[in-house]
């Protein structure tokens, strides 16, 4: 089902962050990357955010388009729909770093589920640098947030993790993408792989207007996922799914299909982005045991890895 264009009139916030990350961005390319006389202190200064609560038919139509029941979630906002409103606060955190943001990539994050989400709330966000890992091929920057509507503002704790590389050696092959672009330049026999023994729970075939689709109701326009000749000058085929699209699609399909569709079962969520999935195409969803994989087939590279845990499932 096509994706209302009107969606875009609720992502200001969201817009207004990736301008002004892309605008600095872009002046520290021209102008160079300040050199650091030594690791920036951290944890960093905390960054406060809060948001209008959500129009319903937008968390709806985002619900659908993940793959999940939208009657499920009455009266409240699912928690993987946190990029939406939690990215302003956190590109904050990464504003005055002496590292080139311009090439960053999306890691992965790990969510923690510690409360429901009203959705007639005000939304709030508390976010800051946590500490980076940095060496001299690539900076690996730790952000963590807390979540949730006004009665529970602590809903949902959350660590990311951004990767800049910081020589040619050890870049990423297109910069300023999403869903683990390192993946293009690491040896095919170190990159992780769907096992043989991974159990299918989902097939789903993701449409060349996925990125679109995704953006109008996250905000989160990065032309790579989008606009083709933009993607293709960034060394892909074509455009590609956002990281966060890959995240929401397993965890609804393990609520679906493992957790009896009760979507306050899961307690932790985990995902690493180990490669750019190219739209259009046909992926599976796979576990084993607690683990998750998204994938071609088992045996085959794998798109993105992760663990989750739910409440009854050992």
């Amino acid at each position: 089902m096509p994706v209302p264009s009107r969606h875009i009139l609720h992502q200001g916030p969201v817009l207004a962050a990736l301008g002004r990350t892309a605008f600095f961005a872009m002046r520290q390319r021209l102008r160079g990357a300040p050199r650091a006389s030594g690791a920036p202190l951290t944890p960093g200064r905390e960054v406060y955010r809060s948001r209008p609560p959500l129009p319903r038919k937008l968390i709806d139509d985002y619900v659908e388009h993940v793959g999940g029941n939208p009657g499920a979630y009455r009266d409240e906002v699912p928690p993987h729909l946190f990029p939406q409103w939690c990215m302003p606060a956190l590109a904050r955190t990464l504003e005055g770093l002496p590292y080139p943001l311009l090439g960053a990539v999306n890691g992965g994050c790990r969510v923690r589920v510690q409360g429901r989400i009203p959705d007639k709330e005000p939304l709030e966000v508390r976010a800051r640098l946590q500490d980076i890992d940095a060496n001299e091929r690539r900076a690996v920057l730790h952000q963590h947030l807390t979540t949730g509507a006004r009665s529970r503002p602590d809903a949902l704790a959350i660590d990311f993790y951004t990767i800049v590389p910081l020589s040619q050696r050890g870049a990423k092959k297109p910069s300023g993408t999403d869903a683990g672009s390192k993946a293009e330049t690491s040896p095919e026999k170190d990159r992780p792989r769907v096992p043989e023994q991974a159990r299918e729970i989902k097939r789903t075939q993701r449409h060349k207007d996925a990125g679109l689709a995704f953006a109008k109701l996250t905000g989160d326009f990065n032309p790579i996922h989008w606009l083709a000749p933009y993607a293709r000058a960034s060394g892909f085929s074509n455009v590609i799914q956002h990281g966060f699209a890959s995240l929401a699609l397993c965890w609804e399909a393990v609520t679906e299909r493992l957790l009896g569709g009760d979507v306050h079962a899961m307690e932790t969520f985990d995902v690493k982005l180990s490669r750019p999935l190219v739209l259009p195409r046909e992926v599976g969803i796979y576990v084993l045991g607690n683990a998750m994989f998204v994938g071609d087939a088992p045996g085959e590279l794998a798109y993105l890895t992760g663990s989750f845990t739910a409440r009854g499932v050992s």
